[in-house]
């Protein structure tokens, strides 16, 4: 079984090197001093509580050096994929799984999920259909990655926390394909579930996601102290409690309150977001596919979401000021 991660970064290479340490047939396509670093001295991985480990992996810029994948996990931010779509073609065979591993509201969500939204296609998330005519949906497993992780130095890794992989198949069958998988990422020491309803975890993370991730970046502040603070935490609330108006609209269930999911946040402690990160890197941030997704998905479903448009409006702005979106 061919394994290919696509965007070996912090969460892709941390995938990677625990596959490989577990004796799969993984490769890693990746760039710049990262990729140099992997290809000259090895994938590192630091692990909480364990000495580095270091693992050597075929790895490349171009996917044409690597050829057809039985998987390949796709770990890109949101924003990267459509323009990668054409170059990923090398790695397509008859018979490749595209595992979607990337943050925010997935572009194949309405696919197979049967009633009045099948088959809708959201432009915030996939502009043009660049994903759904160039992968196919029929190819898609789901997945919704809870881990996170850092590329301390090129070619090194630090797993920070979680090893939670959720797979899923839009139908939400127990297919073959996913329960391969599935036993391929456990035998590596991840958890990992094939779900019934994918899509109800969808949300449950995308609801940090939207709300945490563009406060964050617009006030600077950790999860901890926004998640606390009478000001930001009601914030949240209000556009957590817009978007699970959407969600229950197109039949999602959720098995948390919105407190509670607040709380689950604040008990991450001082934890710099994704979209803070990479506001303070000066690297694009992940706008649509976290925050315009939903609001998006607020006038396909007739919902009124007055805080998302405003965060939305704001956190826009600050991305053009700093050309980052």
């Amino acid at each position: 079984m061919k394994i290919c991660i696509f965007g070996a970064g912090a969460i892709g290479g941390y995938m990677g090197a625990k596959l490989a340490r577990a004796g799969a047939e993984v490769s890693l396509v990746a760039r710049g001093p990262h990729l140099d670093a992997i290809r000259t001295k090895g994938l590192t991985l630091v692990e909480r509580g364990s000495d580095p480990s270091t693992v050597r992996v075929r790895a490349s810029a171009d996917p044409a050096d690597l050829g057809p994948q039985d998987y390949v996990i796709v770990t890109l931010k949101a924003h990267s994929v459509p323009a990668v779509v054409g170059a990923m073609q090398p790695l397509i065979g008859d018979h490749t799984t595209i595992v979607s591993g990337v943050n925010g509201f997935p572009w194949w969500y309405f696919h197979k999920i049967g009633g009045p939204m099948e088959g809708t296609r959201l432009h915030s998330v996939d502009p043009g259909n660049v994903q759904w005519d160039g992968f196919g949906p029929d190819r898609v497993l789901g997945c919704v990655v809870y881990p996170a992780a850092v590329v301390s130095t090129p070619g090194t890794v630090h797993h920070i926390e979680g090893n939670r992989l959720s797979l899923g198949e839009p139908d939400g069958s127990k297919s073959d394909r996913a329960v391969t998988l599935s036993q391929a990422l456990q035998s590596a020491g991840f958890k990992a579930p094939v779900r019934p309803r994918l899509r109800d975890e969808i949300w449950v993370k995308l609801w940090g996601n939207l709300s945490f991730n563009p406060i964050s970046a617009l006030t600077h502040a950790t999860l901890d102290v926004l998640c606390t603070d009478p000001g930001t935490r009601d914030v949240a609330r209000r556009m957590m409690a817009e978007a699970q108006t959407i969600a229950e609209k197109l039949g999602v269930t959720f098995p948390v309150d919105v407190e509670r999911r607040i709380d689950g946040g604040a008990a991450v402690g001082a934890h710099r977001t994704s979209m803070l990160q990479d506001l303070d890197a000066g690297r694009p941030m992940e706008i649509d596919a976290l925050v315009g997704s939903v609001q998006e998905l607020g006038r396909l479903t007739a919902t009124l979401t007055p805080t998302i448009d405003t965060v939305f409006a704001l956190i826009s702005l600050r991305g053009r000021v700093g050309g980052l979106y």
